[in-house]
Order: C-alpha cells, then structure tokens, then sequence
C-alpha cells in the first residue's frame, strides 16, 4: 500500500500537533505537559485503553483491532527535547530559552500520534495496536523505566517498531539493517592526582596534566592498536579539566569522555584495557589515577525476522527502491535498545531531507515527513495483524 490517503488528509492537522509540541518543548522525566497533550489526543480518539505514568512519565495506548483477538504490536516514539537554545528562527520556534525539539521526538511523536487516530478510526486487524509514548530518551533511559515498569507484560507486547528521522537521507525514503543499528554507549571518568607545586620547580611535583596527557594518547592506542580494524570502536576524550594559574602545577586533573561499540566482545574488553592503562599510566608517572565507568545504552539490534517485516511495509510505502536495507551503523546511541532488548522487533530511520543534522540548534523536523511516517506506523500493524 502506498502513503494511507488518510495520512495525507490529516496532515496539516497533525503539523500542528508537531508545531505545538515544538513550541512547548520538556525535558527527560519532566515531561507532564506533553504527556498530557498525547493522553488528551489519544483520549479524544476513542482508544480503548489510556494509561500513564508508565516509566514515570510514560503514556500508552491500547486499540483493539474489529476482527477479533490476537498479538499485541507495539509501535513507540520518544517525547523529550534537548537542552539547546533553538536558531532556526521558525515561527514556531521553542517559547522556551534553553530547550529544544533539535532531535525531532516532536516528529515522532506526532507521527504515531496521527497512526492512533488512524487505528482507532478504522480497527482493520486483529489483536492490538499498542502506541508507547517514551520520556527521557536523551540521557534518562526512559525506555528502561517504562520496560522495569512492566510495559511488556501489562500490554502483552509480543513485538515493537520504533522509527527516527534522519537529515541528509530524503523524504519519502527509509534505511535501515539487520543486527546493530546504533551503538552502544559509556562513560568514563579518569580522576588524576599529583603532587602540585611552583611551574618553576616541576622536579619537585608529580604533574597531573603530564600524566593526564599521557594517559589521553595512551587511550587512543586502544583504538589504533589494541583493535581489528574492522571492528568499530570510538574513544573520545571530551573533557580534560586541571588548574587554573600560569604559575601552579595543580594538584588534580580529571579527563572525561565517551565510548561507542558495536560488539559484546569489544564493549567487554574495551572498558578493562582503559582500566589497564589507567594503571600503567600511574606506575609510569607516579600519579594516582581512579577510574569510574559507566554503563549506558546498549547496542540497538535489530533482530532479522522483524528487520525483513519492517522493510517491507516500508517499500509498499515509500515504493521499490525508497527502501535502504544494508544501511552502516551509526555510532550515536538510542535507549529503544532496551526495548529489543526486552521484545524482538526493529529500529527503521525515516527521511528528513537535507536539513541540517540531529543535536544542531537550526535543525527542525521536517513536516514533508509526516505521511510517511504515520503510514509506516499503521501499516505494521494492519499488515502483522491482517485479519
């Protein structure tokens, strides 16, 4: 089937949708007022089932198809902004300074906002639609407080699509691949302790901007040599913090940063090979260096039935060759990882045309998107749940 005409008629009613929620943009769990605005749509829509407080600040809803019982199918999308001042000047920019729809959550949002009125008005499958309405994607695992809350069970989830947009691939076309999609993300912190002194008798101080230094090129001969090459692995030192007088060698020094894999096996061995070095480094320096590692986002994997499902309903919506099914992974992280983590399913990307890039303040979702997405929606579960 093609972009639902259904979909293509409520266009304009759910840009509006999208450009309020982009106007009145929430944080993390913080979230109570967009969660409202879709507890009230979905309401006004006749769903047969509306919870929230679901992962705190969750919101689901259940449509019973009219063909009798069946699976339950999950369809998810991700409501938090960012903390970003906005620049694209749009008319319906943020009304408040610090935060920002810049990753498009107000996108898909209002795309599967526009698949539960569709559903609910037409019910042709059997079983059940579940939409799943996600806080705090961006840093706060809402995903994993919605999964620990039972999502799964209390729905009889048996499987769940998830979709994001994505600047540079055009509207009306999807990508996406089997296996990781998006990698898994940490964070590390090396606390680095010297001995400080006067800048003009180094001989007498353990300097930890020297260690610090050593220890930051130590860490990028993981990457270059402790790594296959056709392994993916990123280790990049984002902060490196330590004094502040040109005349004082500090006491302290502290380096932070992140670490994207793809594999369990590198993801294993890469956080104790910073810990060795981390220790070789302080025998080589006299420094002491404590390391705290933290466990994030896992690897986002698409499992293959689904992935194959998926592409699909893609194609009968964007058409025969608006369908990339061996798209590279991206490095950047998603906490859907601990949906298919918990249920199979897949992870699709949707066009957002040649907008500027996800995380940029100038970057808006772009409404040309919105059909697409609201048929993918639908049409997962019309065609997994055909009567």
């Amino acid at each position: 089937m093609p972009v639902l005409n259904r979909a293509a008629e409520t266009q304009a009613e759910i840009t509006a949708w999208r450009r309020h929620l982009h106007q009145h943009p929430e944080l993390l769990y913080d979230i109570h007022e967009t969660a409202r605005f879709v507890e009230e749509k979905l309401r006004s829509f006749g769903c047969d089932l509306v919870e929230t407080g679901i992962g705190r600040t969750g919101v689901v809803a259940l449509i019973k198809g009219r063909h009798g019982d069946g699976p339950a199918i999950g369809l998810r999308a991700d409501m938090d902004a960012l903390p970003i001042d906005e620049t694209t000047g749009a008319p319906w920019a943020s009304k408040t300074p610090g935060r920002a729809h810049s990753c498009g959550h107000d996108g898909h949002t209002a795309m599967l906002l526009g698949a539960a009125q569709y559903l609910s008005e037409t019910r042709n499958f059997r079983g059940s639609a579940v939409m799943v309405f996600q806080p705090a994607e961006e840093g706060g695992a809402g995903a994993r407080a919605m999964v620990e809350d039972g999502l799964m069970e209390r729905f009889g989830i048996s499987e769940i699509y998830g979709v994001h947009n994505l600047p540079g691939l055009p509207v009306g076309e999807f990508s996406m691949c089997k296996g990781p999609i998006m990698a898994a993300t940490d964070e590390f912190d090396f606390f680095v302790t010297g001995h400080g002194g006067h800048a003009a008798q180094p001989h007498r101080t353990i300097d930890p901007i020297l260690a610090g230094s050593q220890l930051l090129t130590a860490i990028q001969g993981i990457v270059a040599r402790n790594t296959d090459p056709l392994d993916s692995l990123v280790i990049s030192v984002t902060k490196f913090i330590a004094g502040d007088a040109y005349n004082v060698i500090p006491e302290k020094a502290t380096l932070s940063g992140t670490v994207r894999t793809l594999k369990k096996e590198t993801h294993s061995f890469v956080e104790r090979r910073l810990r060795e070095v981390a220790e070789g480094t302080a025998l080589l320096t006299g420094a002491q260096i404590a390391v705290r590692y933290q466990h994030n986002y896992p690897v986002t994997f698409n499992h293959d039935a689904q992935t194959e499902f998926a592409a699909r309903v893609a194609k009968s919506v964007a058409g025969e060759g608006k369908v990339t099914t061996d798209v590279a992974p991206l490095m950047a992280a998603e906490d859907f990882s601990f949906m298919l983590e918990s249920r199979p399913g897949a992870y699709i990307f949707i066009g957002n045309g040649d907008t500027p890039g996800l995380h940029n303040p100038a970057y808006d979702f772009n409404d040309e998107a919105i059909p697409y997405g609201v048929s993918y929606f639908a049409s997962i579960i019309e065609t997994a749940l055909a009567a």
